[in-house]
């Protein structure tokens, strides 16, 4: 059943996510995803590879791989996709909007394998919407009637989307469009890091920082690179919004290309304690000696209560 339209403060909905220090997992993992691009010299994804050609490593013991698919559009019955977009609408992306609205609708038509749409746009309030494939008229009506305007809440916005991000079972993308010059929100870039961490979410950020002062540019750069960096995804700076086409296709290719692997961790401790993940390739074909990976660096396991009648 489709969503009703939400208007929120962010911090109505992270504050529950917020409650602790470290975020933990409280419900089950049995299956670890993880998902990884594999890249040649020059950047570009590499669509040949199988589940015997990589090896799985938490905290340094090898992992069995039990679950491979390559492309999000693979298994999608079995692993669905949800794609969210992250769409900035405050007054600092001035007037380009219009150009990075409709490029952004256009890759989103391209990705007809998601499952859902999860759209939060923002400017001093989060709003925040869920589409199925068969609504896509109305998100696109939702994208191009949005005026910018206001201050810009992009920290709380991220919260608030991996708030509902944690309830979806599957493989998770996010695009985030802004410029990442945040000058409202409640919720601290620390605090935002912490749960990115927490999650599953691949991150896609696009940072088009023309509007912002000049002084701050290079303080956004390198927290988007950060944002995308801790979840095995990518940041793109376009100096120009006719370069947004070019990067959607850029990121459709990746998507087209990336793989899924699952596993069962050999660590049975419910402790709630950071798990580093490592995917490697094998040195067993001459062609794949120069590629590298790319995936999240790791998980929060599952936590449960040592006092738990449960355990």
């Amino acid at each position: 059943m489709p969503r009703v339209w939400i208007n929120i403060l962010a911090l109505t909905l992270v504050s529950s996510v917020l409650s602790a220090q470290q975020p933990l997992f409280t419900s089950g993992i049995d299956l670890v995803h993880v998902g990884v691009s594999i890249l040649d010299d020059d950047g570009e994804p590499v669509a040949d590879v199988g589940p015997d050609d990589l090896e799985l490593y938490e905290d340094g013991e090898i992992q069995e791989i039990r679950y491979f698919s390559s492309g999000l559009g693979i298994d999608t019955d079995r692993l669905p996709t949800h794609l969210g977009v992250l769409l900035d609408a405050s007054a600092s992306m001035g007037e380009d909007e219009r150009l990075a609205k409709t490029a952004a609708i256009r890759f989103l038509n391209s990705l007809t394998y998601a499952a859902d749409i999860t759209l939060v746009d923002f400017d001093d309030t989060v709003r925040v919407s869920r589409y199925s494939q068969r609504e896509f008229p109305r998100l696109v009506e939702r994208i191009r009637n949005r005026e910018s305007g206001g201050m810009t809440a992009f920290y709380d916005a991220l919260g608030v989307y991996l708030d509902g991000a944690f309830d979806q079972n599957g493989r998770k993308v996010l695009l985030m469009y802004s410029d990442g010059y945040d000058t409202r929100s409640r919720m601290p870039f620390s605090e935002t890091i912490d749960l990115l961490r927490a999650s599953d979410v691949t991150v896609y950020a696009i940072g088009f920082q023309g509007n912002i002062p000049a002084s701050a540019r290079q303080r956004e750069r390198m927290k988007l690179g950060q944002l995308a960096e801790i979840t095995g995804g990518r940041v793109f700076f376009p100096t120009k919004v006719e370069a947004l086409e070019g990067i959607y296709e850029e990121i459709s290719r990746e998507l087209d290309t990336r793989y899924a692997l699952g596993y069962t961790s050999t660590n049975t401790e419910t402790d709630g304690t950071w798990r580093r993940v490592e995917v490697k390739v094998k040195p067993t074909r001459p062609e794949l000696g120069a590629v590298r990976t790319r995936s999240r660096p790791g998980y929060y396991a599952r936590y449960q209560d040592p006092n738990s009648d449960d355990r």
